[in-house]
């Protein structure tokens, strides 16, 4: 049942002109749309899905605005990582409208162009508007099954993700997983936990004794020639749930300096007192995935921040710095 994307009640969120991502109709749609000659779109919502659909439309040749609530594109990123980020979509032209949501969607008689209305009055003629706010777990059916659910609102599982009717088991985005920072039960919705919390159900209903204990929540995405990559919790998230940490920041080349295709690297890592790993951000153009692994590696093997200078990673000029 996995989840569906959430549609704000916006006036006029209901038109023609708006569409949702998440199924392969709904790519169908929007490629339609584009085929059909639409010149100027809208994208609400920076995650994931926003951020890829803006910068997708903007290579087919669309004028693309891209809007969100908060002040930086990008969840799992703080401010400041989301920076480079915030130049590389301007420098492909994309506008970006950040700190603003949106109050209406008016205009859309007769195949007429709509018009965005941002929080901040501004008015933006679009020929499409694109949902991208974020998704809800499809928990209805197993509500109505009497399932029990976590306060997070995903089907609560256990570590085999059989529900509370133990003939029953549940995966992906519509499940409550044990974040692996707080403990706590939460919506983690990603591809990767999902396809192995799947393996797992399946070793479970036959037999095998394999189990599913916590999500780090290890993401990565491109944005045209940047990749941006976390895992864990940022210092916004840590310092919302009142935990104490600390934090550095490391500006490292991709691959030796001295050899050709050397990039900057934009590192930042979170940890408490005692060395424990909390989360960590990367954004740059090269080996940025490779470095996330790592540290995503080490937070679930339990390692701390101490224990990284002693890793034997491998190395040559064109691999690492």
């Amino acid at each position: 049942t996995g989840s569906r994307p959430v549609v704000p009640p916006i006036p006029g969120a209901d038109g023609s002109p708006v569409c949702s991502l998440w199924t392969m109709a709904d790519m169908d749609r929007i490629l339609a749309r584009v085929r059909e000659g639409v010149r100027r779109a809208v994208v609400v919502g920076a995650g994931f899905i926003g951020v890829e659909v803006a910068e997708n439309l903007r290579v087919r040749g669309l004028e693309v605005h891209l809007v969100d609530m908060l002040p930086h594109v990008l969840r799992t990123l703080d401010a400041e990582m989301a920076a480079p980020l915030h130049q590389e979509l301007t420098e492909k032209g994309i506008a970006l409208h950040l700190g603003q949501t949106v109050a209406a969607i008016e205009g859309q008689a007769s195949g007429a162009p709509a018009t965005v209305v941002l929080s901040g009055g501004e008015r933006i003629p679009a020929d499409l508007v694109i949902m991208a706010v974020g998704v809800r777990p499809n928990t209805e059916l197993a509500a109505a099954a009497g399932l029990r659910l976590a306060p997070c609102g995903g089907i609560a599982v256990d570590e085999h993700l059989r529900t509370s009717d133990l003939s029953i088991y549940a995966v992906g985005d519509v499940v409550a997983v044990k974040d692996a920072v707080s403990g706590d039960p939460a919506l983690i919705p990603l591809a990767g936990p999902a396809n192995r919390q799947a393996r797992i159900a399946a070793d479970s209903i036959f037999g095998r004794d394999t189990r599913y204990r916590v999500t780090l929540g290890t993401s990565v995405v491109q944005v045209f020639g940047l990749t941006a990559a976390s895992v864990g919790r940022t210092a916004a998230a840590l310092t919302a749930a009142k935990v104490s940490f600390r934090r550095i920041h490391v500006h490292p080349l991709s691959n030796a300096s001295y050899y050709p295709g050397a990039e900057p690297l934009h590192m930042k890592l979170l940890f408490r007192e005692d060395g424990t790993l909390l989360g960590a951000q990367v954004v740059g153009r090269r080996n940025v995935e490779k470095q996330v692994d790592v540290l995503a590696t080490a937070m679930k093997a339990g390692m701390t921040v101490y224990d990284l200078a002693d890793l034997e990673l491998a190395y040559a000029p064109p691999y690492g710095s």
